[in-house]
């Protein structure tokens, strides 16, 4: 009845736990949502003001297809001011969202045969992004003691004539991992060795906390196949606004353009609007909400730590940890065998009504996504829960 394509891929595992959430509340249970992939602050008055403003003077019509020309502008203005990168408007396309950029970039570049390099542990939707255009991800070891820096030796083993692009995220969704320069350059060095794309991720690039972020396309400027990522989502609190770009080689933007325009026409004029201002504005609300990501961040880790037989590394940006449940794998809870990190997970959300992403959604079967992305009256209250939970099981 339908197409094959869909057969190639799988619902969003970070969407149906929010769902999920909603659903529990909805029947009265006292909810806590470990699951969401957003900050939980309002998105900063100046920028609700900058949408107010385009609704009530009449700019809710039609845009060019790839963004305003104001737009692009307050972009590169972001870009060179905070990644010391220099574009021109016309290496530059807005969309509905970073997870719209992403994907438009890969039903433009990749294609049936092909073979996409994704890092384990991944973001969701990744496998599926190339999966649909008819090509295969083929998923690559990192180190999580490093940050979840490539394994170098695995990822050079899985290149082949067939290995079109890499995908780097840094700061990671699910870990939070962030790459060193070093692990940068080499994986920029292998990328131009075998002449692929490299697509760099960075929609938490200013939710760092022990050291500066370094955009991966500054490391190696005259390279032209490495593709910027960015979003007004996570750095602003503009989730549900829908703004996303791209900085890249020229060519390959007006490809992602034509693309869109058959779609999505363009992205919303409102949301467009309030995102100039988002970017060129008073950036003091970003800074705020990073201080308290940073301050939430220690915590919950500290508090895992602190559990018997867990096992969490610090990661450096995004709101994420993404502790280690190895021990608990095999053992029984109410007679039944433990046999990945989602029967914790599933436990935990039935018995305490705390809701999380289990690891393998994420590649990874004995971990479990947790966001800080909620206060720290919730996230001690949450962490008490699974400790009581975790001593449960034999």
């Amino acid at each position: 009845m339908f197409s094959d394509r869909l057969e190639r891929i799988q619902p969003s595992a970070t969407l149906e736990m929010t769902a999920k959430a909603a659903d529990l509340k909805r029947e009265g249970k006292d909810v806590i949502n470990l699951s969401v992939g957003e900050p939980d602050f309002n998105t900063p008055k100046n920028i609700q003001d900058a949408g107010i403003h385009a609704i009530q003077n009449g700019i809710t019509r039609y845009t060019p297809g790839g963004g305003t020309l104001d737009l692009k502008e307050a972009i590169q203005f972001k870009l060179l001011r905070d990644n010391n990168l220099e574009y021109s408007t016309d290496q530059i396309v807005v969309s509905c969202g970073g997870k719209h950029s992403l994907y438009n970039a890969c039903q433009v570049l990749f294609q049936r045969n092909d073979e996409v390099i994704v890092f384990t542990p991944y973001w969701v939707s990744f496998p599926d992004f190339i999966s649909v255009t008819g090509a295969k991800p083929v998923f690559v070891n990192t180190l999580p003691e490093n940050q979840n820096e490539p394994d170098f030796n695995d990822l050079k083993s899985k290149i082949n004539s067939n290995t079109k692009g890499i995908i780097i995220n840094s700061p990671s969704n699910p870990t939070g991992g962030v790459w060193s320069n070093d692990a940068l350059l080499q994986a920029i060095k292998i990328a131009r060795q075998h002449d692929l794309w490299i697509f760099s991720d960075e929609c938490y690039e200013q939710l760092t906390y022990d050291k500066e972020f370094t955009s991966t396309a500054f490391l190696d400027k005259d390279f032209k196949k490495i593709v910027t990522f960015q979003s007004c989502s996570k750095t602003y609190a503009m989730t549900g606004w829908r703004i996303g770009y791209i900085a890249g080689d020229k060519n390959l933007i007006k490809a992602v353009a034509k693309l869109q325009g058959q779609s999505t026409s363009c992205p919303t004029s409102i949301s467009q609007h309030a995102a100039i201002e988002a970017l060129r504005g008073s950036q003091e609300a970003v800074k705020k909400m990073k201080k308290k990501f940073h301050e939430r961040r220690d915590f919950i880790v500290a508090k895992l730590n602190n559990m018997d037989n867990v096992s969490c590394q610090l990661p450096r940006g995004a709101f994420y940890v993404f502790p280690d449940f190895s021990y608990f794998i095999g053992k029984s809870l109410n007679g039944k065998t433990i046999s990945s990190a989602s029967d914790i997970a599933l436990g935990l959300l039935s018995k305490y009504f705390v809701v999380s992403v289990a690891g393998n959604s994420f590649g990874s079967d004995h971990n479990i996504r947790f966001s800080y992305a909620l206060s720290k009256h919730d996230l001690h209250k949450a962490m008490n829960l699974l400790e009581r939970f975790l001593q449960k099981i034999n």
